[in-house]
């Protein structure tokens, strides 16, 4: 049996597993709130293993196996500084903001993070606010999405010589179908059991590397031998304040988590307190080992096969140093990375236009159809999207999250520390926080950087505080 045939049963007996949890949800889903937030309701919500489990998927995408892993291949000890910020960022989600958003999910039944946001605001202001919200989260999620569909298409290309065009939609169907069957819960669980195998790749296939290398002590001089000083630098071999500025703008990538619908769905989902907390123990602890053993696989990888492009070193290390069987689990982990966010974003996305954005007021009783209506129309517009605007899968979703980090992680982070602010204000703290990060994106150097990860957040705190309002 050729390793190709053998990736291949791998990969089709992965996706029928998929397939019958999706359909296992369906019976579960009765409801628009049980489409898109597995509703507390009559003992639902998410317990610790899926919620914790499930948000370390969605956060750690196709982004951190192939986007982080090439980063720190080609920049070297200086991408490092994005770790702290990523933990921060599940800090941040998890124990700051999550006591409130948990409780008052289960207390006033939120289906969506901007239901949360908009809690106190008059219904005028609430209305401007979900629909700007929604067109920016859709705006965002179609970049998104094309990312993690181009990765997929990456890693069905590398294996079986398939064209970017089908390997891409064959990833779009297959993800769309569990979704629309079973929604947030298919998504949770699935997304679960492909943190699993993202966490086995991402400890495997750095361990074969690192040992075709030599061991750790000999990549360490192979790299001293061929690269530059500032490849081992934190601060990439510049120096004062330029190089504290790139420390700082690579750090602030994190707070991003602070504004993201997908991750902090999971958070509003989990069971209860105990599971919220549980939930992020086991976030933080999967985190540590998978940035563990991508960046060994990064710096590994760069003494063995200098050559080879940054995004597709996984690709193959697996293929060179793994047997057919456990290249098959590996790049079925790449899909799981790809899967596991696209499904959370998809229905995120959809929850925007159906729910925030209104699209359900014109089917009244069939808001259910209209989030899945949706969910088809996002997928067909980031597949299209990832066809004739390819581009890298770091800097796409770097975009994407940073921009949603600005827009929405001010209000929302105020909103859990009990903050009651006026309607514009939260409105404008949205619309200019997304305005800075997106302009400052488009140019390079140090000082768009911090604008795009810090002013933007910064402008956001201050408008909240010109509105904020006294308790009653």
């Amino acid at each position: 049996m050729s390793s190709t045939t053998i990736v291949l049963i791998t990969l089709i007996f992965y996706k029928i597993v998929l397939l019958l949890i999706g359909f296992w949800a369906s019976k579960r889903v009765h409801s628009e709130s049980d489409f898109f937030i597995a509703s507390k309701a009559n003992g639902g919500g998410l317990g610790a293993w899926t919620a914790g489990l499930s948000y370390a998927a969605s956060t750690s995408s196709a982004w951190v196996i192939l986007g982080y892993t090439g980063f720190v291949f080609s920049a070297g000890v200086k991408a490092l500084w994005l770790v702290p910020g990523i933990f921060l960022g599940y800090l941040l989600t998890w124990l700051v903001m999550g006591p409130r958003l948990n409780a008052e999910t289960a207390e006033k039944g939120h289906i969506t993070m901007i239901d949360f946001m908009t809690t106190d605001v008059t219904n005028k202001w609430k209305s401007r606010i979900a629909a700007l919200s929604a067109v920016l989260i859709i705006f965002c999620f179609v970049f998104y999405v094309a990312a993690q569909f181009q990765a997929a298409g990456n890693a069905f290309s590398s294996v079986f010589g398939l064209s970017m065009v089908e390997s891409i939609i064959l990833g779009a169907v297959i993800i769309v179908i569990y979704c629309l069957l079973g929604g947030f819960l298919a998504a949770s669980v699935t997304d679960a059991l492909q943190a699993v195998v993202m966490l086995s790749a991402c400890l495997i296939v750095p361990y074969v590397t690192v040992q075709a290398a030599g061991g750790l002590g000999a990549v360490m001089e192979t790299l001293h031998a061929r690269e530059a000083t500032g490849y081992f630098q934190l601060s990439g071999g510049i120096v004062g304040m330029v190089a504290l500025g790139a420390g700082l703008g690579l750090f602030g990538t994190g707070l991003g988590a602070a504004g993201q619908p997908q991750l902090l769905n999971r958070v509003m989902a989990a069971k209860d307190s105990r599971a919220r907390l549980q939930g992020a123990a086991i976030t933080i602890g999967w985190g540590s080992l998978i940035y563990i053993g991508v960046t060994a696989l990064a710096f590994s990888a760069r003494a063995l096969m200098p050559d080879t492009p940054s995004e597709q070193i996984f690709f193959k290390a697996a293929e060179q140093y793994l047997p057919p069987v456990m290249a098959g689990i590996v790049l079925a982990a790449i899909l799981s990375a790809v899967m596991s966010t696209v499904d959370s974003l998809l229905l995120a996305a959809a929850s925007a236009i159906s729910h925030d954005l209104g699209a359900a007021r014109f089917m009244p009783g069939r808001e259910l159809l209209a989030g899945r209506l949706s969910m088809i129309v996002i997928a067909i517009i980031s597949v299209i999207l990832t066809l004739i605007l390819p581009d890298s899968i770091f800097d796409r979703v770097l975009f994407s999250w940073v921009a949603l980090g600005a827009a929405f992680g001010p209000a929302t982070l105020t909103r859990c520390l009990g903050w009651r602010v006026n309607g514009a204000h939260i409105f404008f703290a949205v619309l200019i926080g997304f305005a800075i990060a997106a302009i400052a994106s488009n140019f390079n150097g140090v000082f768009a950087d911090i604008c795009e990860k810090w002013l933007s957040w910064a402008t956001g705190i201050l408008i909240l505080i010109t509105g904020k309002q006294t308790q009653k």
